[in-house]
């Protein structure tokens, strides 16, 4: 059962014709397009667990080009301005009250090995998949936003809006009432696998900055793994138990 599950959910990303236009799930939600990624034939597996590390000693205060970057890549601008944007991933301005000292930290879904947002959720549409992504179905999102309360992160958007087609960029199925949030640029890791940059990444090294770090946290010898080994990492709230997949350095 649970492996039929894991199939069911896999064919949200995993649509070989591409895109399915105008497709009603439930009243008051549609989807005007179906992500495609690897085919049905190559399912992901637990070999890979994919990961980020962010050193917030790179991470500049006021830059928001990891922010933009993901906005580019996903196209999640509002009709109504920033202040009802989705925020896939958003930069907090941290300070200690006792040394004072203060940093600037992007803060996205943390894809947990353990995510409250896919316990909570009574349809499944929130699950994590074999290779550590944890991703929204938005086809059988009810738009509950359970997920959001549990998140400790605030990582989740809920859209409110009406999108219309031109909206939409192929990867990423969008619809009024429900909830979406970072996916790692899961269209990228299911084409190009380990080498792989997700945009927030990729835009901030194209700044100049180079604060973070994609890769397989399983593989010993990936420059994700090799970091991790030699200086260490954060995982934020790590009291919880949730084994992070997003690790920060220098906080």
């Amino acid at each position: 059962m649970e492996k039929e599950a894991d199939t069911a959910r896999r064919r949200f990303l995993a649509r070989a014709t591409g895109a399915i236009a105008g497709m009603v799930v439930a009243p008051g939600v549609i989807l005007q397009q179906v992500a495609r990624a690897k085919p049905a034939d190559e399912p992901v597996t637990s070999a890979q667990r994919w990961g980020m590390l962010i050193d917030t000693n790179k991470c500049q205060k006021g830059c928001d080009a990891c922010v933009q970057g993901c906005v580019k890549e996903n196209n999640i601008r509002s009709h109504y301005g920033p202040a009802t944007d989705s925020q896939w991933i958003r930069k907090v301005e941290v300070r200690d009250r006792n040394s004072g000292h203060s940093f600037s930290l992007p803060m996205m879904c943390q894809h947990c090995a353990h995510p409250p947002c896919a316990d909570v959720c009574p349809t499944g549409a929130s699950f994590r998949r074999a290779d550590g992504i944890v991703l929204v179905d938005r086809h059988i999102c009810i738009g509950c936003r359970y997920c959001m309360m549990a998140c400790p992160y605030k990582a989740r958007s809920f859209v409110h809006e009406d999108i219309g087609p031109e909206e939409h960029v192929p990867w990423v199925p969008r619809g009024k009432g429900t909830v979406e949030a970072c996916t790692l640029c899961v269209q990228r890791v299911d084409r190009d696998g380990a080498n792989a940059v997700p945009a927030c990444a990729e835009a901030c090294a194209a700044d100049g900055h180079d604060a973070f770090v994609f890769g397989d946290l399983n593989d010993p010898n990936s420059r994700i793994s090799q970091e991790l080994a030699k200086h260490g990492a954060t995982e934020i709230r790590a009291d919880l138990g949730l084994d992070l997949g997003i690790r920060y350095r220098g906080i």
